[in-house]
């Protein structure tokens, strides 16, 4: 289900990968075992499940790599511990997002409110359950977000490091929480192009890609035209990823993406896909389709006929054209840089498992 993480020689990305779960997997058992009360215990438990389900760790990967793009030299334990408090962030988002998407999935399992839910022990009453479950997987989430910062700073940054690292972690904290926004406030709405790839940018583009490049660029001392540098290969990384990521959602399979496909169709999510279908489609498709989207009911049968006015008008290959462009402007962004050899090597190797995948 899960993409398999590049691997260069220079600098070995599944050793990075292994050694940032090492030390989420430390930091979440100790959290455990200073449980007071075995309540809090289990309620710990649920974020350590959705960490062990996987993921790419795209966003600790590349701040490792922002690490080698400012210097040759080793590793410090305040770069590891920054890599990995960008996944226990993600944790974040992604509990809360779960919950305001309504989904049922992530990453092949139930839901962070899913799971708090079916836990709850109080009135057998579906609403109170799913009350249960909504409030809880918020705390959660809030909970990961704490932790996050707890762990940036079990790695003993420099003053200097902080310095540097804490205006960009800042910024990229504001960003995503600007672009869930304006994700919250386009859904179930007709979406235009250009509104979907603002979206784009602020959600996914420079918190997945930007931001954590250039965070681990800065604990080495990255001057502002290697950022630079970092800025132009990352964005339109970022908005190839999330193009790849509407079209899975639509068009994906449950089994690689680890999510139903019916969510971002029941949702009405207003991606750049359905911009397109519906700036495109006749009156007659045109109509149908916003009844389609953001159909909470919506069925397999309905999907299906979604899925078809969207192939007919030609959406899906425009986005794809789309992926194709912003993966190559960051590959000639990237050639231009002049960074050291190995970064090159494991930004080419991550650029094209982010982009051509299937989950």
């Amino acid at each position: 289900m899960n993409t398999p993480t590049p691997s260069t020689r220079g600098i070995e990305l599944d050793r990075a990968k292994a050694t940032v779960e090492a030390i989420l997997d430390d930091f979440l058992t100790a959290k455990a075992r200073s449980a007071e009360q075995p309540e809090a215990e289990r309620f710990g438990s649920v974020l350590s499940g959705l960490l062990d389900a996987g993921g790419k760790r795209l966003r600790p990967l590349l701040c490792v790599i922002g690490w080698h793009t400012a210097t040759d030299a080793q590793e410090p334990p305040a770069l590891w511990h920054l890599a990995a408090s960008l996944e226990l962030f993600h944790a974040f988002t992604l509990i809360h997002d779960d919950v305001m998407d309504r989904s049922a999935t992530r990453r092949g399992r139930p839901t962070a409110h899913r799971v708090l839910a079916a836990h709850y022990a109080g009135c057998g009453q579906a609403r109170a359950r799913d009350w249960f479950g909504t409030s809880g997987a918020i705390l959660l989430g809030d909970l990961a977000l704490v932790w996050s910062d707890e762990l940036l700073h079990r790695g003993h940054p420099t003053p200097r490091q902080l310095t540097a690292v804490l205006p960009l972690l800042n910024a990229m904290r504001t960003e995503v929480m600007y672009g869930q926004y304006l994700d919250l406030l386009t859904t179930g709405r007709t979406p235009d192009l250009p509104t979907a790839l603002t979206v784009i940018r602020y959600k996914t583009a420079k918190y997945t890609i930007e931001r954590p490049l250039q965070l681990g660029a800065v604990l080495a001392a990255a001057p502002p035209p290697l950022l630079a540098a970092c800025t132009a290969y990352a964005l339109p990384l970022g908005e190839a990823f999330q193009l790849r990521d509407d079209l899975l959602g639509v068009f994906g399979h449950p089994h690689h993406t680890g999510k139903s496909t019916l969510d971002d169709l029941r949702e009405g999510k207003a991606t750049a896909l359905a911009a397109l279908a519906l700036e495109r489609a006749g009156p007659r498709d045109r109509t149908r389709l916003e009844q389609l989207l953001g159909d909470r009911t919506l069925t397999e049968e309905g999907a299906a006929e979604a899925r078809r006015i969207i192939l007919d008008t030609g959406a899906k290959h425009t986005v794809e054209q789309m992926i194709d462009d912003r993966y190559r402007q960051a590959m000639t962004a990237l050639h231009r840089a002049r960074l050291p050899h190995d970064a090159v090597q494991a930004l080419s190797a991550v650029a094209e498992a982010a982009v051509y995948r299937a989950s």
